[in-house]
């Protein structure tokens, strides 16, 4: 898969450096694979769940921090839409990537 917005993950961890190796080895597990369905990628990340959209919440660091991202199977392509705390995940509005009012 070709995932989209490296320099996300990287900036992400120069603010939370316990997220650096979790989200290495979710960047580079999702480089190598070619899933064909969500079923398929959940045999990986099990605790990944669909948002809609062709979205996908991502459990990174036990539940520390999550990751959304577009997954489109079929151009084999992730891009990654936000990161952040679990806390701030609760904060936002996931299908449109902002802050609740």
């Amino acid at each position: 898969m070709n995932v989209l917005a490296y320099k996300t993950i990287e900036n992400f961890w120069e603010k939370y450096a316990d997220a650096k190796t979790p989200l290495q080895t979710w960047y580079f597990t999702c480089r190598k694979k070619e899933w064909q369905n969500f079923n398929e990628l959940v045999c990986d990340f099990p605790d990944a769940h669909p948002i809609g959209d062709n979205r996908v919440v991502f459990d990174v660091k036990g539940n520390k921090y999550w990751l959304v991202a577009r997954v489109l199977f079929e151009f084999k392509q992730i891009q990654i839409k936000w990161i952040g705390t679990h806390a701030d995940y609760d904060k936002i509005d996931v299908k449109r990537i902002r802050y609740k009012k």
